[in-house]
C-alpha cells in the first residue's frame, strides 16, 4: 500500500487537533455561521433576509438575499412573521446544516481520503475498543493499496459519497471481482468516511449509502465457493498420505480446528496427557506465531475421540516439547507447504478439485449437527460465538467428562488408517535416531 505522509496537528482527521491560527480563525467563522439569524431589511417594496451559504468546492461563502414578504399590501407579514418566516427561508436552503458546515470545514482542511485512510488503519489498530486482528488489516490495506487508493486516494474526503462508490464499484464489477469481495470493499470506504468526526465525535460527513444508485452487486450465497468434504473423501485423502500429512488431515476432519490453530500446537502446552483433550491458545500466520486467536471463542479446549487420541498419541512418539508439526529445525511447519505438498496432492489422486484446510471444519460441523450435537457443545468446540443471552448461563463445556463422553460418542465420521505404525514423523537433526538391533 502507498505511503502517505504522516498528518499533522490541524488536520480534520479523526477527532479535531489544535488548529493553527488560520485554521482556529476559520472555525470562529463557521461557528458565527451555525444556527445563523440572518439580517432581515427592505429592498425596495419587499423586506428581504440576507445570510451566507457556502459553495461547494470553494473556501469563500456566497452571500444570499431572499424575498421574505411585500412591504404593505397583499401578503405583507407583522415582525415577528417576518423573523419567523426568515428562520424557516435559511433553514430551507440548508445554509445550517450539519452537512453543509462540515462539507465546509472539509474543504478548508485540505483531507484526502488517502489522508485519512492512513489514519484510520493506525486507529483501528491502536483502539481500546475492539481492536482489529492483524489478519483482517492486512486485508483491507491489501483492498486499499490495490482498488481504492488509486481510485479515490487524491478525492477530498467530503466529496466521496454515493457517485464516488458507484464509479468504484464499476471498476470492480468490471474487473471481475465477486459480488462478495465489491461489498466488503466497499464497506471499507464507508469506514473510513465515517472516521472523520469533530470534537464531539459526530461524523464530519455523514452519508446516507444508497446501493440501488450504487448498482452495489447482490450476494447470492449459493453462488459462494465453499467447499467442503465428505466422509468417503477425508478416508481417501488419509490413505494416500503419509507422515505429518496425514496427521495433519486426521486432526482437522476430527476436530474442526483451524489450519493455523493446529500448527500451533505445542506438545508439553497445549495436548493433555491422555491425548485426548486439546487447548487452543495460539495460531500460525504467515509464518508468524500470533499469541492470540481470531476471537475470543476461538480460545477454547478440544476433545479427541478415543480412535484419534491414539493415532495422534503414536505421532508424538516419546517427545515431550515441541511443535507438533514441526520441521527438521524444530519451528513449526509452513500452512502453504502442507497444502502444496499434502491436500492438494491428494485431492489430485482422487480426482478431486482443489480446496483449502477449510473444508475439513465444514465437514466436522456438518458431522456434529448430523450426529445431533447440543448446540453449546457444537458452538464451544468450534469456537464460534454465543448466540443469546442464554448460552453464557450455560455451563456444559465445563464438563470435561461430559464433552469426553460426546466426543467418543460422536466419533470421526470417516475411516482412520488401518495401521498407525504408518504414521511418522520429521526428526530433528539433533535427536538421536532410534537404534534398530539386528536379528539373530
Amino acid at each position: 500500500m502507498e505511503q502517505s505522509t504522516p498528518l499533522m496537528p490541524g488536520h480534520l482527521v479523526g477527532t479535531v487537533a489544535r488548529a493553527t491560527p488560520e485554521k482556529r480563525e476559520s472555525r470562529k467563522c463557521m461557528s458565527r455561521r451555525s444556527g445563523q439569524r440572518g439580517h432581515i431589511e427592505k429592498s425596495g417594496n419587499w423586506y428581504v433576509v440576507r445570510f451566507w451559504m457556502d459553495v461547494p468546492a470553494q473556501e469563500k461563502r456566497k452571500h444570499m438575499c431572499v424575498r421574505i414578504s411585500p412591504i404593505n399590501g397583499p401578503g405583507s407579514l407583522t415582525k415577528p412573521e417576518r423573523e419567523r418566516k426568515a428562520k424557516e427561508i435559511i433553514a430551507e436552503s440548508g445554509a445550517d446544516t450539519p452537512e453543509c458546515l462540515a462539507h465546509a470545514e472539509g474543504i478548508s482542511s485540505g483531507v484526502t481520503f488517502r489522508q485519512q485512510a492512513a489514519w484510520w488503519i493506525n486507529h483501528v489498530q491502536q483502539r481500546k475498543r475492539k481492536p482489529i486482528a492483524p489478519a483482517t488489516v492486512d486485508s483491507w490495506q491489501g483492498c486499499l493499496g490495490v482498488w481504492i487508493l488509486p481510485n479515490l486516494g487524491d478525492v477530498p474526503l467530503s466529496s466521496v459519497g454515493n457517485l464516488a462508490l458507484k464509479g468504484l464499484v464499476e471498476k470492480m464489477v468490471a474487473a471481475g471481482l465477486s459480488p462478495k469481495t465489491v461489498n466488503t470493499y466497499s464497506q471499507v470506504v464507508k469506514s473510513v468516511v465515517a472516521s472523520a468526526v469533530n470534537e464531539e465525535g459526530e461524523q464530519l460527513f455523514p452519508r446516507k449509502w444508497n446501493h440501488e444508485f450504487v448498482d452495489m452487486p447482490v450476494v447470492d450465497k449459493r453462488k459462494q465457493n465453499t467447499p467442503h468434504f465428505t466422509s468417503e473423501v477425508i478416508a481417501g485423502i488419509l490413505k494416500s498420505s503419509k507422515g505429518y500429512k496425514q496427521m495433519f488431515c486426521a486432526l482437522l476432519g476430527g476436530t474442526g480446528l483451524r489450519a493455523g490453530e493446529a500448527i500451533g500446537l505445542e506438545i508439553d502446552k497445549h495436548i493433555s496427557e491422555d491425548f485426548r483433550t486439546l487447548c487452543v491458545r495460539q495460531k500460525v500466520r504467515r509464518t508468524k506465531l500470533e499469541p492470540f486467536l481470531k476471537t475470543d471463542a476461538g480460545r477454547r479446549d478440544v476433545d479427541l475421540c478415543p480412535k484419534l487420541a491414539a493415532l495422534l498419541k503414536a505421532y508424538v512418539g516419546n517427545r515431550t516439547s515441541g511443535f507438533l508439526f514441526q520441521n527438521r529445525n524444530g519451528s513449526f511447519l509452513s500452512q502453504t507447504n502442507l497444502l502444496r505438498r499434502g491436500l492438494h496432492p491428494a485431492l489430485e489422486k482422487l480426482n478431486q478439485p482443489q480446496a483449502g484446510f477449510h473444508a475439513f471444519r465444514r465437514y466436522r460441523l456438518t458431522w456434529l449437527r448430523k450426529s445431533r450435537v447440543h448446540a453449546d457443545l457444537e458452538r464451544f468446540w468450534m469456537g464460534h460465538e454465543n448466540e443469546t443471552v442464554g448460552d453464557g448461563y450455560s455451563k456444559m463445556k465445563e464438563d470435561v467428562a461430559f464433552r469426553l463422553e460426546q466426543a467418543e460418542t460422536v466419533g470421526l465420521g470417516f475411516a482412520l488408517p488401518p495401521k498407525i505404525a504408518n504414521v511418522v514423523r520429521i526428526v530433528r537433526k539433533n535427536e538421536a535416531k532410534p537404534k534398530v538391533e539386528n536379528a539373530a
